[in-house]
């Protein structure tokens, strides 16, 4: 994929837009169509010949597919498309900047939607990567040291990536290694290591580059630490395919091609993780957003919008856990245990409670710098700690309540066979409900909480979402408590003679 100077969009004249000429939305076929590039991508040492159609990796593609096609259905047009002022297109909503409370309520409702249909397991769909664009853009504003053209060149992505109905995955973390040697001295520090008239040339690693094999593009960073060297305080973007990445993704962990009665999560697919190498990737200027200014890699961690996308995400997760652990107590006759209520009212205290801070983050939204609608940083922080931490134990809490039914489940083909299948209908059936729809439900339970997907994204939740020790660093560093200081010294009375 070229690495050209981002053209204009010429509506209907290329295959990431309609004929409409007031349209740059993509089909599902045209996003699938666009992954059939040059990109490198190697599974248990094989290289991937077309990514749309292999076991691992095309499952997932076909299910953020139907999120392009959702774009053209009247019931789901609204969730995923907006008219963009700028150009005067209508787009996918992902790329857009809420400037008020009500378009900061309908760019949450495309998150509710991909989550929903996701069933929460994509920590990184696609509508989260232009978050990480609005916050790289915010973070430059008003940092005295920033260069200019780094701010133009985010913006004109930021347009461009929005004209052109783009996917683009984020990607941050380093590989793990022995961090005893110091920064500098690690051979997979992703740094630049030539500098041209036309760009730089970066060799490196990055880790869990969650859907990069399956996006568009990669916008990619390294979270500075002390001894970084300056050569490492790079960001940009750039296409999948570019000539010297290589994409090596970690062993699949869904259950592609499965019967759905056995694995009704499983067989949605999954978004893959990878380990980037980059040798010697060429990225032009106009793909630059930062060059050795270490203030916007200190701010990077702020990027607000991609938390509360994250925020959101758990809370419709929250819901689907209080949503079935409410059938399964119906379905085992169980709803009127007093133990088992209290165990559902932890379910909904939990799916309460994210709602709560993340409908205060929202109504306490201000516009940044941008003019684009802030949520509350503190409150989606401390909603997001609470997500992370209170996480386990409702995983736990919903095996409980489903007991030896996670244990003690059978596939599709034992209900269908002639001598077993009625057998176990007569000896199973739940309150209300027949025995192999309460094995359906148990095998949605075990996709959702005990499976190897299931395992991959609790994983995953706790350093999507930010560590739990640098939340609360984070909120003890940036909560003002000098007013409720003020207060509680006057109420006891400090000071006085």
């Amino acid at each position: 994929m070229s690495l050209t100077a981002m053209p204009p969009v010429v509506p209907g004249d290329e295959p990431g837009t309609l004929a409409d000429p007031r349209s740059a939305l993509r089909t599902g076929a045209q996003f699938k169509r666009a992954l059939q590039d040059d990109r490198t991508v190697y599974i248990g040492g094989r290289r991937v010949e077309d990514v749309t159609v292999d076991p691992t990796l095309g499952p997932g593609i076909d299910l953020m597919a139907s999120m392009f096609d959702a774009q053209f259905d009247p019931a789901t047009a609204e969730i995923t498309t907006f008219r963009d002022e700028e150009s005067g297109l209508i787009v996918n909503r992902a790329w857009q900047a809420p400037k008020t409370h009500a378009e900061m309520v309908a760019r949450r409702r495309l998150t509710e939607y991909t989550s929903f249909l996701t069933v929460g397991t994509f920590g990184r769909p696609p509508d989260l990567g232009p978050t990480i664009a609005m916050g790289l853009l915010e973070a430059r504003i008003g940092w005295t040291n920033a260069r200019p053209e780094f701010d133009e060149n985010i913006a004109n992505y930021i347009r461009y990536a929005r004209e052109h109905s783009l996917v683009a995955a984020e990607v941050l973390a380093d590989p793990q290694v022995d961090r005893s040697m110091g920064s500098a001295k690690v051979p997979s520090l992703l740094r630049v290591v030539e500098t041209t008239s036309d760009g730089v040339y970066v060799s490196g690693t990055k880790s869990v580059g969650s859907l990069a094999a399956q996006a568009d593009e990669i916008i990619f960073t390294n979270v500075r630490r002390p001894d970084y060297p300056p050569e490492a305080l790079i960001q940009a973007a750039i296409p999948v395919g570019t000539e010297g990445l290589t994409l090596v993704c970690r062993e699949g962990v869904a259950n592609p091609g499965a019967d759905p009665f056995d694995h009704p999560i499983g067989v949605l697919g999954e978004e893959a993780d990878q380990l980037l190498m980059f040798d010697r990737v060429f990225i032009p200027n106009h793909r630059i957003f930062n060059l050795g200014d270490p203030g916007q890699e200190n701010r990077y961690l702020k990027v607000i919008w991609a938390h509360w996308q994250i925020l959101t995400r758990l809370w419709v997760k929250s819901q689907i856990f209080l949503g079935v652990g409410k059938l399964v107590t119906e379905a085992l006759g169980t709803s009127g245990i007093p133990a088992v209520r209290a165990m559902v009212s932890e379910l909904i205290q939990y799916e309460q409670t994210l709602r709560a801070f993340l409908f205060a983050a929202e109504a306490a939204a201000v516009p940044a710098a941008s003019g684009t609608m802030l949520p509350d940083v503190n409150l989606t922080t401390s909603g997001r700690l609470h997500a992370i931490q209170a996480y386990p134990h409702i995983i736990h809490t919903l095996q409980e309540l489903c007991g030896q039914g996670l244990v003690m489940r059978f596939p599709k083909s034992a209900f269908d066979d002639p001598e077993i299948g009625p057998r176990l209908a007569e000896l199973l059936p739940g309150y209300g409900i027949s025995a192999a729809d309460k094995n359906r439900l148990m095998n949605f339970v075990w996709d959702l909480t005990s499976s190897a997907l299931a395992g991959r994204t609790e994983l995953f939740e706790n350093v999507n979402a930010t560590p739990v020790p640098l939340l609360q660093q984070r909120l003890y560093d940036d909560v003002d408590t000098a007013h409720v200081e003020s207060m509680a010294r006057q109420l006891a009375g400090l000071g006085r003679s």
